[in-house]
Order: C-alpha cells, then sequence, then structure tokens
C-alpha cells in the first residue's frame, strides 16, 4: 500500500513553530521614562546634572533609574538644590525588565512628577554685609 502525503502538511508545521516566535518578535515593548519638574512659584529655570532643561514645569526624558541633581533658580528667590532619587518600578527590576523591554506588546510610560517649593530671597541687614567684610578682610590680612 502507498503512503498517502498531504500537500502543505511541512508548510503547516513550519508556520505553527515560525508563528509564535514572528509574534513574539513583533510584540516588542518599550519604556518610557519622563519626568516633570514643577516649582512653586512656577517659572524657575531648572537644571538637571548641571545641564539646562528648560523653566518650570519643565521635563526631561531619562534612560536609567537613580539619582539626579535638581537645581532651580529665580530672581528674588533663594536657588534650591536637591538630589532627587527615582526607584525603578517593579517591571523594570531584575528579570522582569528584560521582558517588559522587549516583549511586553505595548509602549510603557512611566511618568513622574517633581514639585519644589522656592522660598523668597531673604535681605541681609547691613550689619550683618559690614561684619562679614570686616571678617574677610581679618582672614586676608592674617593669611587664615
Amino acid at each position: 500500500m502507498r503512503e498517502v502525503r498531504t500537500v502543505g502538511t511541512d508548510a503547516t508545521m513550519l508556520l505553527r513553530f515560525f508563528l509564535p516566535i514572528l509574534m513574539l518578535l513583533l510584540l516588542s515593548g518599550c519604556v518610557h521614562r519622563r519626568v516633570t519638574i514643577h516649582s512653586d512659584p512656577p517659572g524657575a529655570l531648572a537644571k538637571i546634572d548641571g545641564k539646562v532643561i528648560g523653566y518650570t514645569p519643565a521635563s526631561f526624558d531619562y534612560t536609567w533609574y537613580g539619582e539626579r541633581r535638581v537645581e532651580l533658580l529665580k530672581d528674588g528667590y533663594e536657588t534650591q538644590r536637591q538630589l532627587i532619587k527615582f526607584g525603578a518600578p517593579w517591571y523594570q527590576r531584575f528579570p522582569f525588565e528584560f521582558l517588559s523591554d522587549n516583549f511586553a506588546g505595548t509602549h510603557i510610560q512611566d511618568r513622574r512628577q517633581v514639585r519644589i517649593g522656592m522660598q523668597p530671597q531673604r535681605r541681609d541687614s547691613s550689619a550683618d554685609v559690614v561684619g562679614r567684610a570686616n571678617s574677610l578682610r581679618s582672614e586676608a590680612t592674617h593669611g587664615l
């Protein structure tokens, strides 16, 4: 008796094997990380790690989690410097990070908001200014 072979069986097997792999490659993921810096009052010049990003509210994208040096400058207000830590969410920790970055099937948005209050600049009294000037003069004279 002759063996009857159906045409397309090999193609069907290949399709069943490679289709899930192809689907996984097409369902790639991506994590978009963005921070918005707000100041009270708004309109302060914002610097992140020494780089100017604009006037508040200002946003910037980042790749790595960790600490950032935030500096806010505004006329009539004390300069604010803060070290802010951006911790990784659970899906960006080992071993889940590989899956969320590559096979999530959607774009994941990691949005953060940072609010920093600014204090009005205090005026030094003339007696304080004269006292500091005398102190500096004394240090310069005595070589301290």
